[in-house]
């Protein structure tokens, strides 16, 4: 079983299914309302979890309801959340609007995410040795980079899922990430025209990988000069909320348990396509068994 580590947002996610996704000031009514746990650096653990990785989670939650809740549901996936801090603050939240064919609309209010700290990654406790540390933007950047930094000293490969978009430091590249944009992000952190450009600006700046979900369509795998086209799964899409977040911790977990990247490419693109025949971020993820059977056929 292989080691993941990840750094990341836990939230409650509120969510609202609705005729069609709101425009700019408009109101829309005749919507069915569901309360979720998520933030993406929970649901990366999860799917991590579920696709047979041993997983532990580092952030902070509120001393309040949310956060007994959402640490409770971490420890039932078998995620050790020894390293997640009870802070100060509300649990973070995430208000999403969902629409008819899957694609949705994600307002986050913080909260206690915006107080994990570089000391929080600093990885003191853990042995070197090989593993897998994922992370992602929904808590501070300063946090991120050490995290990523601590796991290249300790032997681990770091991935970083970098939503929501923002410029990369370069310390951040520097450290031989894989990362794993969707197409938007990918064109508004590097403000490239095109996906190549966006790629080749990525790798060029010290990125070991990049692999680009782009939904329906799929993805693509660079490295180097190497690109490799994985086609979507064909699913009834319901809600595609985490598929993203299924994808990274999909990923890490293939890679943690061995396999090259483009095996877990592969592997995360099936779990990813999987994931969004259920409804929330995480009712859909699928176990290992789910993934390998439908990688069979």
């Amino acid at each position: 079983m292989g080691r993941v580590v990840v750094v990341g947002s836990i939230n409650v996610d509120l969510v609202v299914t609705a005729p069609h996704l709101p425009r700019a000031g408009e109101t829309v009514t005749g919507g069915a309302f569901s309360r979720h746990l998520g933030g993406k650096g929970a649901n990366q653990a999860v799917a991590a979890a579920r696709a047979g990785a041993s997983v532990a989670m580092i952030g902070a939650v509120g001393a309040d309801a949310d956060g007994t809740e959402s640490l409770a549901a971490l420890v039932a996936e078998g995620i050790d959340v020894s390293a997640v801090r009870r802070v100060d603050a509300p649990t973070g939240v995430a208000i999403i609007a969902v629409a008819p064919d899957g694609e949705n609309q994600i307002v986050v209010a913080s909260g206690a995410n915006a107080l994990v700290s570089a000391d929080d990654v600093s990885l003191a406790d853990l042995p070197t040795g090989p593993g897998v540390l994922l992370t992602c933007f929904e808590v501070p950047i300063s946090a991120v980079t050490a995290g990523v930094q601590a796991a290249r000293r300790i032997g681990l490969q770091a991935i970083v899922n970098p939503a929501p978009a923002q410029p990369l430091p370069v310390g951040l590249l520097e450290a031989g990430v894989i990362l794993t944009p969707n197409a938007d992000e990918l064109l508004a952190m590097t403000g490239a025209e095109d996906l190549d450009a966006g790629i080749s600006t990525l790798i060029s700046a010290g990125a070991d990988a990049v692999v680009v979900t782009l939904g329906a369509a799929g993805a693509l795998l660079a490295q180097g000069t190497r690109r490799r086209s994985i086609p979507a799964v064909a699913v009834e899409a319901v809600d595609t909320t985490g598929a993203g977040d299924t994808f990274s911790g999909v990923l890490a977990a293939w890679l943690a348990g061995g396999h090259n990247l483009e095996d877990a490419a592969v592997a995360a693109n099936c779990a990813a396509g999987l994931s969004v025949t259920g409804t929330g971020a995480r009712s859909g993820m699928p176990s290992l068994a789910a993934i390998e059977a439908r990688l069979r056929s």
